[in-house]
């Protein structure tokens, strides 16, 4: 008997605060904000059970659930991405979890597969 293969959550960090350019994950590219791209092209990973986005801003929040994704709030005292995503990721059930930067907008799903091996 083949076991199954283990559960992929992609977690992908986003915080309105950056110092170079404020509401980074809310800019529009072509009429959708930066962060619903980056969270397209993880849902279309073939290997990831579950996307999510990390966010300790009620606006990234808004706007992730206001298009379909599933986003969790974290502390604001998170120092890095890295950070947030440990925070997010607690009680999560899938074995393997891929930091997916929210800056990332072209990222390709293929990469995401290859990541998660």
């Amino acid at each position: 008997m083949r076991e199954s293969p283990p559960g992929v959550a992609v977690v992908i960090p986003a915080r309105y605060g950056a110092s170079r350019l404020p509401g980074k994950p809310l800019a529009q590219i072509d009429g959708r904000p930066m962060i619903w791209y980056v969270w397209e092209n993880a849902r279309k990973s073939r290997c990831a059970t579950h996307v999510l986005v990390a966010t300790d801003d009620e606006r990234i929040a808004d706007a992730v659930r206001g298009f379909g994704g599933e986003a969790r709030m974290t502390s604001p005292g998170c120092t890095s991405g890295t950070d947030r995503v440990a925070e997010a990721a607690r009680g999560l059930s899938e074995e393997i979890i891929i930091n997916l930067q929210g800056d990332e907008p072209m990222m390709d799903p293929s990469v995401i597969d290859a990541v998660a091996g």
